[in-house]
């Protein structure tokens, strides 16, 4: 049986395998990657792509090509939900930053705008990438076995479409095989809060033109809620291509048989909940799927890896799942990419789980309350599943009556409108992911809690160790750049200021002697990157003269406040100790 012999075997090629792969060739690192699917994507599944995740693409050199693929939220703004698209709308919510109380925030902490890009057109652009930067990616072919021991992983690949069998002998080996993860289940991972199936969804692919509908409150999300129709009476209708592409998502409880859609029920459907008969509506695909969550107790097993939904799995309120998956592998390829050159001891991957599985953890928790909070709402409209039409029809006369009964009613509404940003502007949780420990050194301090922020709905920049590099517009030679910018893509930076000079030196000495890509950058008043706004030296909380040690994920590793006697000593023994090597 042939046998081929590689670093790292990457097995799913969905947005996680597809940026592991990428990433993995960007540094140089050997690996394989299998899928036993035929091609990319062919329906548009996932599609909300966050500022963290869109600065991730840019660090890639593929974030303009993922802007063409899509449309910006600034175009889809509102989340409406109403009766029909063509009935009487319910109520209306600026979503995602786009209101005028949040837009700032959200402008002020990245270069990168969010974007609705659907899978189907999604992965063709990260595959380009990938394969431009000479990654080796394989469809149909299946992973069958799977053997560890304390050196290698080898495993067993059959080609689908012969049926021959070879064998890849790998260092390690990173499942990113999805949900029904063959990777998960040879290798023997375990879950926590596996919930099973939650509900039963179908997507359904839609092709209609509702501009007359939507182009005066564009949004993403639509909601459709029908009075006294039971399972049947609501979907939720994502917009893929304004405002002639959708998808409908049908939603029935876990007690249900698990649902068979053909093509003439999904079409009455779409037809009801459109109720417009000047609206030409065609069926372009069906997808059945599971709402449910689990968490892999452990993120690495011996030599062999999880990430995105092989490792965690959640409802899909607030679109995270994509985007974790996503960020999984930038986390986890450069310490793979350190380990394999020999820069880093293997316990590096330690810090893997201890960074994401917490992450995940918590956007678990926050999809499932979002999921909850939606039942608050349903009851402030009187569209309760079990409601009658003449139930609801009467709490909605009501919202709309005066008296003090329908200021009640109103005021229940707002409470509950109010409670959906946790999932329609959580902009803490989206890029406020913080790591407390892993493959950092934390100092004494601590994000300070504000009484009137939520930490979870709103972000705060910040540069103690574990948090992502804050962003800043500087310029250089003319040019305006972020501050992410400045991170040395597949290396470390040390970013210092007037004062600093020492560290820059520091950091040739460190790179030299470790073997390491290290660069220093001078971020300062009218130094090589100019603080033209003086932004930087608010963000940075250190003095000039002292340094962040940037990770090339973009997150801080280590800071030193001021100057300190012996900079070259100081930063090699804090790479050492990053990178898991001996002193």
């Amino acid at each position: 049986m042939e046998m081929v012999e590689t670093d790292v075997l990457v097995v799913g090629a969905g947005p996680t395998g597809l940026t592991a792969s990428a990433l993995l060739a960007s540094y140089g690192v050997d690996a394989v990657t299998v899928t036993k699917h035929s091609g990319t994507a062919p329906t548009p599944r996932a599609h909300f792509i966050n500022q963290r995740t869109m600065e991730g693409f840019r660090d890639l050199g593929i974030e303009q090509g993922v802007r063409a693929a899509g449309t910006s939220i600034s175009s889809l703004g509102n989340t409406v939900w109403a009766t029909s698209f063509a009935g009487p709308e319910l109520a209306r919510r600026r979503s995602w930053g786009t209101g005028p109380d949040r837009r700032d925030e959200y402008e002020a902490s990245s270069p990168c705008g969010i974007w609705n890009v659907p899978q189907h057109r999604l992965e063709p652009v990260v595959i380009s990438r990938a394969q431009e930067l000479g990654a080796d990616i394989r469809f149909r072919s299946e992973l069958v076995t799977l053997h560890q021991d304390a050196d290698c992983v080898l495993a067993t690949i059959r080609d689908r479409a012969d049926g021959r069998q070879h064998r890849i002998r790998a260092r390690f080996v990173l499942g990113a095989d999805g949900a029904r993860s063959t990777v998960a289940t040879q290798a023997g991972f375990d879950y926590e809060h596996d919930t099973g199936v939650m509900n039963w969804g179908i997507n359904v692919w839609v092709d209609a033109d509702l501009a007359a509908h939507c182009s005066h409150r564009p949004g993403l999300l639509y909601w459709i809620h029908q009075p006294g129709g039971g399972l049947h009476s609501s979907s939720a209708w994502i917009c893929v291509r304004p405002w002639h592409e959708w998808v409908m998502a049908l939603v029935y409880p876990a007690s249900h048989t698990e649902p068979r859609v053909d093509e003439a029920t999904a079409l009455e459907h779409a037809s009801a909940m459109v109720d417009d008969p000047n609206v030409n509506i065609r069926i372009k695909a069906i997808s059945p799927w599971a709402v449910g969550a689990a968490l892999a107790r452990e993120y690495l097993k011996g030599r062999v890896l999880l990430a995105g939904d092989s490792a965690h799995r959640h409802p899909p309120p607030n679109g995270l799942g994509l985007n974790t998956g996503i960020q999984d592998a930038f986390n986890l390829c450069w310490k793979l990419a350190a380990i394999c050159s020999d820069a880093a001891g293997i316990s590096l991957l330690d810090t893997y789980h201890a960074e994401r599985q917490p992450v995940a953890r918590d956007v678990i928790r926050r999809a499932t309350d979002s999921l909850r909070n939606m039942d608050h709402l349903l009851a402030a409209f009187g569209l309760e599943p079990d409601r009658t039409e003449a139930e609801s029809q009467e709490r909605l006369s009501t919202l709309a009556s005066g008296g003090e009964r329908g200021r009640q009613c109103r005021r229940e509404l707002r409470d509950a409108l109010l409670l959906q940003d946790g999932q329609l502007n959580d902009h803490g949780m989206e890029c406020g992911q913080r790591y407390a420990v892993g493959a950092v050194i934390a100092d004494d301090n601590e994000l300070p809690a504000r009484a009137d922020r939520d930490q979870q709905l709103r972000y705060e920049p910040s540069t103690i160790p574990g948090s992502p590099l804050p962003h800043a517009w500087l310029e250089r030679t003319g040019i305006a750049l972020s501050s992410l910018d400045i991170a040395d893509r597949g290396g470390f930076t040390v970013i210092t200021g007037i004062g600093g000079s020492g560290w820059v030196s520091a950091a040739q000495h460190a790179a030299h002697a470790l073997g390491v890509p290290i660069r220093g950058a001078v971020v300062d008043h009218d130094q090589e990157y100019h603080d033209v706004y003086g932004d930087w030296a608010r963000l940075r909380d250190i003095d000039g003269s002292g340094c962040l040690l940037v990770r090339p994920d973009r997150y801080i590793a280590w800071r030193s406040h001021t100057a300190v006697d012996d900079p070259v000593r100081t930063l090699t023994n804090t790479m050492r100790q990053l990178l898991a090597r001996p002193s």
